[in-house]
């Protein structure tokens, strides 16, 4: 029986492990990209996010093998962390100020060149 299990939630193999590196890694460059790309300016504070929440997200899955374990254990990591993300993100849009001290505007942070 136990043996039945653990080939059921067995761990993934170095092939996969490296195919996340690369997803990883891609991400990463395309978060870089989207720094310098002038039209992504404007929504640049979300679109990094989204990038980061995913790369987040892949990390847990898979390098602390949220994946492989019970869904128990995933509830129990996963639903904190949207209470906080939803926590963080209601602060920021009620007391943030951008650099150009208005209210929360996406499109008043400017990159020098």
């Amino acid at each position: 029986m136990q043996d039945q299990k653990s080939a059921e939630h067995g761990h993934p193999t170095a092939w996969v492990y490296l195919r996340v590196f690369a997803v990883l890694v891609i991400l990463t460059v395309l978060e870089v990209g989207v720094f310098y790309v002038p039209q992504f300016h404007g929504v640049l504070v979300p679109v990094l996010l989204f990038l980061s929440a995913v790369k987040f997200t892949l990390v847990a899955m898979f390098y602390m093998h949220l994946k492989m374990d019970s869904p128990f254990f995933t509830f129990l990591f996963g639903g904190p962390l949207l209470l906080a993300t939803a926590v963080i993100l209601a602060l920021m849009f009620l007391f943030g100020r951008s650099r150009c001290g208005a209210d929360v505007h996406w499109t008043c942070i400017r990159v020098s060149s």
